[in-house]
């Protein structure tokens, strides 16, 4: 007889003013098993996490835990008592305080009302041992920890509430490759203990290594449920997501036009433990790709040829002036724009509109006697919007409530807006859903196709190779080859940096 659910979720439904955020979602999920959970931004996924943890209660529909039918998840530390944790993308730690402090943080261990430092790095420890990483220090500060031992500290702060359920909010998306595949045998270790998992990506390949089964969500809605993952084609995934058959595919490339001028040349560039004599060049209406494993140097190369760090020799020249090293306002007011990788944290101002983000770098014009002439910003700013068809059609809404796709095309409209010549892309899809990347992608190609020139950073090889028209091969800082996309397959390119990387 098969084991019975650990969670049922039936009809559940949530509204907000205006909004029917959930609209008789079902979910059920076994014990043992990761539970992945799919559907583009806005399809009702954060929202239905909220419910299962306590954040939201639902206005109607029914949860069974553990074969309760009424469980008290009246909060996020109600959940916790019971089971019920949750990591997310941004994870929830305290960066001053030890890894053994965050992993009690609010149940700690005392007697007297004084803490038991040493029995709490003690279970800390035993708790880090069980996951896999014994070398993590129960005492080290959680802020000097790479992102993966991080995580490893917000998993075993979940076990150490003995949790039965793990949801996991796009856990990769700030891992390396060797990282992820760590991350899955953790996973799977919990799970072989009985732990179950929820995971939320929206990277398919993932869902096909990890998964068991799948629940799709859209507008609110369960549109599929228990498919297994690692059978079901992609096209009938992606079909359940957007609501038609789509191919994941690339905009055409344009032929190759080698009499176009030369926007950016980079010539031996070099920052000092990082990269160094770094050379290459950017065409206009040209996408230069940068491949490679995390740490092998992109971010910082962009980062330098943007100004935001100070090379230790080479020169950045754009369209035949050479920039002040180290200078982000000599590179912007140049013609440069740089999307970066973490877009919240050091792209957007979170507490602005999104006509306060698109404009922020042109305030010069709407400047007149030290005031700001509001309406000439808001109407530019629609424009903008528009042309990018940012969803909600609104510049005055706050942009932390738009989508991941929707807050990346208000990047690039705030360097479309300036008149920006060449584009620094880093990570320009993470968190990003398939719908949302589509269209991405074509924006970023008919930016080329209008004369931008593009500098791109993935982590997914085949989005380097699929949208790019010329890929530099970066290891360890250096460039290994330099080739147009369509002579590259993504197998070239993972010998060549997985090459050495283990010395």
């Amino acid at each position: 007889m098969p084991e019975p659910p650990l969670l049922v979720m039936r009809g559940i439904v949530k509204e907000f003013p205006g909004v029917r955020a959930l609209d008789g979602v079902d979910l059920e999920v076994r014990p043992g098993e990761v539970h992945c959970l799919l559907g583009q931004n806005g399809a009702g996924k954060s929202t239905l996490v909220k419910v299962l943890t306590g954040a939201h209660q639902p206005d109607s529909g029914d949860i069974v835990w553990r074969g309760d039918q009424t469980p008290q998840l009246t909060s996020p530390t109600a959940a916790l008592r019971l089971g019920v944790a949750t990591i997310y993308q941004e994870l929830d730690l305290v960066a001053g305080l030890s890894v053994a402090t965050n992993i009690f943080l609010g149940h700690e261990r005392s007697a007297f009302g004084f803490s038991r430092r040493g029995e709490m790095n003690h279970a800390a420890r035993e708790l880090l041992g069980r996951l896999g990483h014994p070398e993590i220090s129960p005492g080290a500060e959680v802020g000097r920890l790479s992102a993966a031992a991080r995580q490893i500290v917000s998993m075993a702060r979940a076990l150490s509430y003995d949790a039965r359920l793990i949801v996991m909010d796009e856990p990769s998306a700030a891992l390396a490759h060797d990282e992820v595949t760590n991350l899955f045998r953790v996973i799977r270790q919990l799970t072989a203990a009985g732990v179950a998992v929820i995971y939320i990506s929206h990277r398919l390949e993932e869902i096909r290594e990890v998964g068991d089964r799948v629940t799709v969500l859209k507008d609110g809605r369960t549109v599929a449920a228990g498919l297994p993952a690692r059978t079901t084609p992609t096209a009938m995934l992606v079909a359940h997501m957007t609501g038609r058959a789509y191919e994941y595919v690339f905009p055409p490339r344009p032929q190759a036009n080698e009499g176009a001028p030369e926007i950016l040349r980079v010539e031996g560039l070099t920052l000092p433990g990082v990269f160094r004599d770094l050379t290459f060049s950017v065409r206009a209406g040209e996408i230069v790709g940068l491949a490679g494993l995390v740490g092998a140097g992109r971010s910082e190369i962009l980062e330098t040829v943007y100004g935001a760090r100070r090379p230790s020799a080479g020169r950045v020249v754009l369209e035949g002036r050479e920039l002040r090293g180290g200078s982000v306002v000599a590179a912007v007011r140049a013609g440069m724009g740089l999307a970066p990788e973490e877009r919240k944290s050091q792209g957007l101002l979170l507490l602005d509109t999104v006509a306060g983000n698109v404009s922020v770098a042109s305030l010069r014009r709407y400047s007149r006697l030290g005031w700001l002439d509001r309406r000439r910003e808001l109407a530019d700013a629609r424009r903008q919007t528009r042309a990018l068809d940012i969803r909600p059609d609104d510049p005055r809404r706050p942009i932390r409530t738009l989508s991941g796709g929707n807050q990346q095309k208000a990047l690039l409209a705030r360097w479309l807006l300036k008149g920006c010549r060449l584009l620094l892309l880093d990570e320009p899809t993470r968190g990003v859903d398939v719908g949302a990347r589509a269209e991405l992608y074509a924006l970023i190609r008919r930016l080329a196709d209008s004369g931008v020139g593009i500098v791109l950073v993935s982590s997914e090889i085949p989005e380097v190779l699929g949208l790019a028209d010329r890929v530099l091969v970066i290891r360890e800082g250096r460039v290994l080859r330099e080739s147009d996309a369509r002579e590259l397959d993504e197998h070239q390119v993972l010998d060549l940096v997985m090459e050495g990387s283990n010395r």
